[in-house]
């Protein structure tokens, strides 16, 4: 499956962040296809270890089978907790790519893409309650609104939970056809998948809590990472992306500094990239998915 399943952004530039030590312990917070996972047990020795997290069940099959490594399927929020739990007092790196994998927007009855005609599922764990069609038919016309505006910045955002709302209203929303029928009255005529693309990403976030998530990770990172261990983290859009450059600058998604009684400002982390790394020209015409990718490190502080 691991071969077809995902093509790992930024691959060379991630792993190398991470100055692998041979007999270090790393993270690999998304195992997704794996590929992350593998170069960095290429650069492991036989004392290296390495711990994979993912929340997907089918992404658990592309776990490297090593005695290095171990497989948890689980939310990345959770990291801290499962490597204390493992007796893990702190690890040399930890990297985590936040996209959403090929094999889920290319699995039709996922629900996470457009392109195809099936159930609005767009649940990365699926044994969670809360599908993209129950979010649908449920959440307040407003609500709603709130997810497309902070999630997808859909222009029109209010317009377009109104139709939604409508529509819902003459029969349940439970497919894809069911939700571009609901907009098709206000889809652009350039490049109308652009702003199908915009709604979709805003229902996925909320369906999965990507940002409470987020957050809970970060802190997981901060409090898992041994003095001068390495976070390296791959976002693809701008809310992430603000909420990761901001913890590494200051320690919270907010942005805020914190200060000693000095006045002396204090971070948990030393930022390693001033500004993000971009996927070159031939990357991203190798694969279109990498096109939004921007990647960020930083290194733990001694205090």
């Amino acid at each position: 499956m691991s071969a077809v399943y995902h093509t790992p952004v930024l691959l060379k530039e991630s792993v190398g962040m991470l100055g692998i030590r041979p007999s270090g312990i790393y993270v690999d917070a998304t195992l997704g296809g794996g590929g992350h996972s593998r170069a960095i047990l290429s650069e492991l020795g036989p004392d290296g270890r390495l711990i994979v997290f993912d929340q997907d069940r089918d992404a658990m099959a592309n776990a490297p089978s090593d005695s290095r490594v171990t497989a948890v399927r689980a939310n990345f929020r959770f990291i801290h907790h499962f490597l204390h739990y493992m007796g893990i007092d702190g690890v040399d790196g930890i990297l985590a790519d936040l996209g959403v994998s090929s094999h889920q927007f290319d699995t039709p009855e996922r629900g996470f893409s457009f392109r195809f005609d099936s159930s609005l599922d767009m649940r990365m764990n699926t044994s969670s309650s809360e599908s993209a069609a129950h979010l649908l038919n449920t959440c307040s016309e407003d609500r709603l609104a709130d997810i497309l505006r902070l999630y997808g910045e859909v222009d029109g955002s209010r317009r377009a939970s109104a139709l939604i709302c409508r529509a819902r209203e003459k029969a349940p929303i439970q497919t894809t056809a069911d939700l571009n029928k609901a907009l098709e009255t206000i889809l652009p005529p350039v490049a109308p998948h652009k702003f199908l693309a915009k709604v979709y990403q805003a229902l996925r976030i909320e369906v999965n809590g990507e940002m409470r998530s987020l957050v809970r990770l970060l802190d997981g990172i901060r409090d898992s990472l041994k003095p001068s261990g390495t976070a390296v983290i791959i976002t693809y859009h701008s809310l992430e992306d603000r909420m990761v450059k901001n913890f590494f600058k200051t320690g919270n998604v907010n942005g805020t500094y914190t200060a000693d009684l000095y006045g002396r400002r204090s971070t948990p982390f030393t930022v390693i990239t001033r500004k993000p790394i971009l996927p070159g020209g031939n990357e991203v015409a190798g694969n279109t998915r990498a096109r939004s990718a921007k990647l960020r490190a930083a290194r733990r502080t001694e205090s």
